[in-house]
């Protein structure tokens, strides 16, 4: 059987591909990985009637081409430019992990933070939900949240920024 850490580990790989969908087995284990705008895993210990053969080689998996719009260089050169111009001196509160990012503790709840509103190191900005386990994301710093840069109810990868906080 594999353990937690390893299947998030699978999963942070299958979410940072340009893979649709992945399955394993191995010893009577099984896990099939699908992303369609929202990833998703099922992990699945069957007891295996005889003896499990031993291992083959995992054959490469071909990954898609990707499509991607087709913009003029310069612009998206100048573009990241003025990013990072405008950020330089803000602190990024990035998400830990892959997940699920919520604005509240719940749909009927107000949103921790908007744009415009203070925090402090221990302030809960959000909550990222990976795996049924809901974490508190705290703002790291004082300040003010100058942007919120994700919307509720949309997965996040592991690093990404969710924040853009000016430090008092």
């Amino acid at each position: 059987m594999l353990k937690v850490q390893e299947i998030r580990e699978l999963i942070k790989l299958v979410d940072q591909s340009s893979i649709d969908e992945f399955s394993y087995e191995y010893e009577g284990s099984k896990i099939k990985m699908k992303k369609h705008g929202a990833v998703k895993s099922v992990v699945e210990h069957v007891q295996p009637a005889a003896p499990a053969p031993a291992p083959q080689p995992v054959p490469a998996v071909q990954e898609a081409p990707r499509t991607e719009p087709k913009v003029e260089a310069a612009a998206v050169q100048e573009v990241k430019q003025e990013e990072i111009q405008d950020t330089s001196n803000l602190h990024k509160i990035v998400s830990p992990m892959v997940g699920t990012f919520y604005q509240s503790s719940s749909p009927e709840a107000d949103a921790y933070v908007k744009a415009g509103s203070k925090v402090s190191k221990d302030s809960i900005v959000c909550i990222v939900e990976a795996m049924k386990l809901f974490n508190e994301i705290e703002a790291e710093v004082n300040g003010e949240i100058v942007e919120v840069l994700v919307k509720d109810g949309q997965l996040v990868e592991y690093g990404q920024v969710l924040f853009l906080v000016k430090p008092e």
